[in-house]
C-alpha cells in the first residue's frame, strides 16, 4: 500500500519528565518527584514520530546540535521510523530541551531552545513538484528562524504542490506576533487550542475569536481537550465529543498526537467529522503512557491498545 508523503518542519529537543511530584515547585524549597523520563520531546518531532507510528511515510526537517541529546533525538527519529534525511546537526550549538514538571493533569514547562533557532526557510526541502503531500509546522513561537519567514514557508509550501497545516503552540513572550490575516490563506489547516486561539486573536470569547479569524483560514481544527474537538470548514461546522480515558498517564504531547490523527485523515482525503474523531482518538491514546510517544510503538500495537480501549478498528484510509 502506497502511503502519504509527510514532512515535518520545526524544533527538536529531549523531554525530561518528572512525575509524581509531591507539588509545584516554590523558590527556595526542594520537591521530590518519584518518577523521571528522558524521552523525544518537542511538539514537532512528536507529530512526526506517532504519524510514522501510525504508518505515514514521515520525514522530519529541523536542526539538532552536536551534542548527547543531538545523538539521542536522531537514534530516536531512527527507531520510530521518521526519515533524518533534512535533520541538520551544527557544531558549537546545544540540543535543546524541556523540563516538564507534572502534578496531577496540570504541568509546567521550562524549554532551553538551543539549535531549534537556527533551522531556517533555506533548510526546507521545496523541490517543484515536491517529494511529499503534506507540510505541517509547529512551535512557531519557538523557532525565531521559521518564523520571520513564515508566510514565505507557506507560500513555497502551496507552489511546490504541498497541502499544508500549522500548529502555532503557545508564544512564551505572550507577544503573538503572528499575522493571521496574512499567512492563514496559505494554511489549509490551523490547529489551535481554546487558549491559543483567545491569545491569538485578542478575544474573550471562542466565538468571538472564530469571528475573527474566519475571513482568512480555510480549516480551523481546534482542540479543546475534555471537550474534543471542534471543526470549521466553510460554512461547515461540526463538534466531535472526547474519548473517555480508562488509564490517564500524563497530557504530554496529546494535542501533537491529535494533529497526527487529524492530518493522517485528512492527508487521505476524509471528511472533516473523520479527521477530527481520529484525532481525538490519538490524542486519548496518548494520554495512557509517559511522554508524547510512550503509546505509540507502531501500527499493530497502537491497533490492539484502541481496540482494548474503546472497541474500535483502526484502519489507514
Amino acid at each position: 500500500m502506497i502511503t502519504p508523503k509527510l514532512l515535518v518542519a520545526g524544533e527538536l529537543n529531549v523531554d525530561l519528565i518528572l512525575n509524581k511530584i509531591q507539588a509545584f515547585p516554590q523558590v527556595g524549597k526542594e520537591l521530590l518527584a518519584e518518577e523521571m523520563d528522558l524521552c523525544l520531546g518537542s511538539s514537532s518531532a512528536i507529530m512526526a514520530a506517532n504519524s510514522a507510528a501510525m504508518g505515514v511515510d514521515t520525514t522530519f526537517c529541523g536542526v539538532v546540535g552536536d551534542d548527547y541529546f543531538g545523538d539521542f533525538i536522531l537514534n530516536e527519529l531512527e527507531k520510530k521510523s521518521v526519515s533524518r534525511r533534512h535533520v541538520t546537526r551544527v557544531a558549537g550549538q546545544k540540543t535543546g530541551c524541556t523540563l516538564v514538571m507534572n502534578y496531577a493533569q496540570d504541568r509546567a514547562n521550562i524549554t532551553y531552545q538551543g539549535a531549534m533557532n537556527t533551522l531556517t526557510i533555506n533548510h526546507i526541502p521545496f523541490e517543484t513538484p515536491s517529494d511529499y503531500q503534506h507540510l505541517h509546522i509547529s512551535s512557531l513561537f519557538l523557532q525565531k528562524g521559521l518564523l520571520k519567514d513564515i508566510e514565505q514557508i507557506l507560500k513555497n509550501a502551496r507552489a511546490a504542490g504541498m497541502t499544508t497545516s500549522l500548529d502555532l503552540q503557545w508564544d512564551p513572550t505572550e507577544q503573538w506576533a503572528f499575522d493571521y490575516a496574512r499567512c492563514l490563506p496559505y494554511v489549509d489547516v490551523f490547529m489551535p487550542n481554546e487558549a491559543e486561539l483567545l491569545a491569538l486573536t485578542r478575544t474573550d470569547s471562542i466565538g468571538h475569536g472564530i469571528e475573527k479569524l474566519r475571513p482568512y483560514m480555510n480549516t480551523l481544527a481546534l482542540k479543546m481537550g475534555r471537550k474534543g474537538s471542534l471543526g470549521i470548514c466553510g460554512d461547515e461546522e461540526v463538534s466531535v465529543p472526547a474519548f473517555e480515558v480508562p488509564h490517564f498517564v500524563d497530557a504530554i504531547g496529546a494535542g501533537d498526537s491529535f494533529n497526527a490523527g487529524f492530518i493522517q485523515k485528512y492527508m487521505s482525503g476524509a471528511p472533516l467529522e473523520d479527521c477530527l474523531r481520529e484525532g481525538n482518538l490519538m490524542g486519548a491514546l496518548n494520554t495512557t503512557a509517559a511522554g508524547g510517544t510512550g503509546a505509540f510503538c507502531d501500527f499493530n500495537t497502537i491497533s490492539e491498545k484502541i481496540k482494548d480501549f474503546w472497541g474500535i478498528e483502526l484502519c489507514l484510509s
